[in-house]
């Protein structure tokens, strides 16, 4: 069942964990570190990417040292520079003039070939999707997307920009069946940001022979998705920001599957092919 998280202090605790009553596979934790301060931990059973959202970050990762991540001042002012760390790894993170760091993650198996590596932002892959003049225009940039293909187990991580007024996850899709080529199960987490942060939202979510589910969405709100169609759209004067986290059951990529009635938006909107094959 699809739930809101409304923003909170979480201490540097998942705000949500291996135990959530909506996420399976998915963990979400915001780590906010002051001037000096350092945060260790150990996921032994999810592999993690680390995205500083703000501030500059020192990380080790084993026996494996990671200077100077980050280092953009808000998820506004620029490509992230991330890292990803398979299950099991100890990691300690520390920001000498302090940061938020997002840590995103996903059930994994141990798995000795899979090992910890940093995503740049010259590897961020950027989609550009629709347009304002269909009221849709959103920048997808993949942390963690297919250029990493093979080097993952499932676990894939975006960040997406709306434009003021404009909606995303549009035209409604949705992947929570295995349905050959056509549809992937798939979690879904979206953690929302406006600029300025005054900023609100709408998130729907709906099934097939089910009532809708609307949220207002606020600055520092998080969304579990399991299952159902969940576009969102952004007010106007504000840009939207979703840190998105996926994890898939049975495979890595993505396959959407787009609402039948809405079929006649697919050749309107731009770029959503090209969307819908950076997933895959």
């Amino acid at each position: 069942m699809a739930r809101l998280i409304t923003a909170h202090d979480n201490a540097n605790a998942p705000i949500v964990g291996p135990a959530d009553e909506t996420l399976r596979l998915i963990t979400f934790r915001l780590v906010h570190l002051s001037p000096g301060a350092t945060f260790e931990v150990t996921e032994p059973e999810h592999e993690l990417c680390v995205v500083p959202l703000s501030g500059t970050a020192d990380v080790v990762a084993g026996d494996r040292v990671f200077e100077g991540l980050g280092g953009r001042d808000h998820v506004f002012a620029g490509l992230a520079d991330s890292l990803y760390v398979p299950p099991g790894v100890r990691l300690r993170l520390s920001a000498p003039g302090g940061a938020e760091i997002a840590l995103a993650g996903a059930a994994a198996p141990p798995d000795p070939d899979l090992s910890a590596f940093r995503i740049p932002p010259e590897e961020v892959e950027e989609v550009d999707v629709g347009s304002r003049e269909t009221h849709s225009r959103r920048r997808i940039r993949h942390i963690l997307g297919q250029r990493q293909h093979g080097r993952v187990h499932r676990l894939l991580v975006s960040e997406l920009y709306a434009d003021p007024g404009c909606w995303s996850g549009y035209p409604p899709h949705k992947h929570d069946a295995d349905d050959s080529a056509d549809e992937t199960r798939h979690e879904e987490l979206y953690h929302y940001r406006f600029n300025p942060d005054t900023g609100f939202g709408g998130q729907t979510c709906y099934s097939d022979g089910e009532g809708p589910s609307a949220y207002v969405t606020r600055h520092g709100d998080t969304f579990c998705l399991d299952r159902g169609y969940h576009p969102t759209v952004t007010s106007p004067g504000h840009e939207g920001y979703i840190f998105t986290i996926l994890a898939g059951f049975t495979r890595r990529g993505l396959v959407q599957r787009f609402e039948a009635r809405h079929a006649h938006l697919m050749d309107t909107i731009p770029g959503i092919q090209g969307m819908r094959d950076a997933f895959k």
